[in-house]
């Protein structure tokens, strides 16, 4: 599997607050920025598989939403995770 336990582990210790925060904004976020890239990948190779597409879509409005939350909430969280992310709106 492209992402197991250790990667997220790491993943929620570097935008989390501890490597066991699953829950904060900023690392819900950092998750499905990794999870989108690599279904962003396999559809350029397979660009028909629209079951995968919707998936991404949904992704992406999931990581939206959790942005716009982050907005309304504290901005400087916002602004840290989009530059550190390289997620540009």
């Amino acid at each position: 599997m492209y992402l197991d336990s250790a990667k997220k582990k790491e993943l929620f210790e570097k935008y989390g607050k501890s490597a066991t925060d699953t829950g904060s904004a900023e690392s819900q976020i950092a998750l499905f920025s990794v999870r989108i890239s690599h279904l962003t990948e396999h559809l350029k190779k397979n660009h028909k598989d629209y079951s995968t597409s919707r998936a991404l879509k949904m992704l992406v409005g999931k990581r939206r939403r959790l942005l716009d939350y982050l907005i309304k909430t504290d901005i400087e969280r916002y602004r840290a995770i989009i530059k550190e992310l390289g997620i540009r709106k």
